[in-house]
């Protein structure tokens, strides 16, 4: 067994394991923050002090995780919409075109019930043109429509869905009325079941399917 200033080798990996955790963790933490903070009063008047405090940590321990405020937003969208993007892939792998349809509408329902403020902070951001993170936030969105598109484009290969069909224009609509859906069906009627928010967003996709 290999030693080093009467540490073990297994030991070492342990603490660097277990302080990777911490900063994942604490930054989890600042997300979380900083998505409740911006949803409820803006970016502009929200301070690293507030996120700070939202979140339970030092003013240092924000810089030590981010450069700056904008960063930390950036960080977030990546994280937020990285995390909905590998859902919706894992969502339509192996289903036919039209299931996965289906499956690409139940995910990011269940997403978003899950992540709310962070999907209204999302429409909120969606189409401003204003942004420091705007290129980003655009990169990030293709990413998420991409996988929609890909399924549209399958469906239209194998014949389950219409030649005509714009897949471009079709996925940037499913992806926004989606988005648009279910924030209003969490915040204006939380008690209806999300069945029925997910078959009256089927009914839509197949009218344009």
């Amino acid at each position: 067994m290999i030693r080093g200033a009467g540490t073990t080798v297994e030991e070492a990996t342990a603490v660097a394991d277990g302080r990777q955790r911490r900063r994942e963790d604490t930054r989890q933490r600042l997300f979380e923050a900083a998505v409740e903070l911006i949803a409820e009063q803006g970016f502009s008047a929200t301070t690293v002090d507030d996120i700070a405090l939202r979140a339970k940590v030092a003013k240092g321990t924000v810089y030590y995780n981010f450069k700056s405020k904008t960063d930390l937003f950036e960080e977030l969208l990546r994280h937020g919409i990285g995390l909905l993007t590998a859902e919706f892939r894992a969502a339509v792998e192996g289903l036919p075109p039209r299931e996965a349809v289906a499956a690409l509408v139940r995910s990011q329902l269940e997403y978003i019930r899950r992540y709310r403020a962070f999907a209204q902070l999302l429409l909120s951001e969606m189409w401003r043109t204003n942004r420091e993170w705007q290129q980003t936030l655009i990169l990030l969105r293709e990413q998420a429509i991409g996988v929609i598109a890909e399924t549209l484009r399958a469906g239209v290969d194998s014949g389950d869905l219409p030649a005509e069909l714009d897949v471009r224009v079709a996925s940037s609509a499913l992806f926004g009325v989606g988005l648009v859906v279910a924030v209003d069906w969490l915040v204006f009627m939380p008690e209806r079941p999300i069945e029925d928010v997910e078959e009256s967003l089927l009914a839509i996709v197949r009218r344009v399917g």
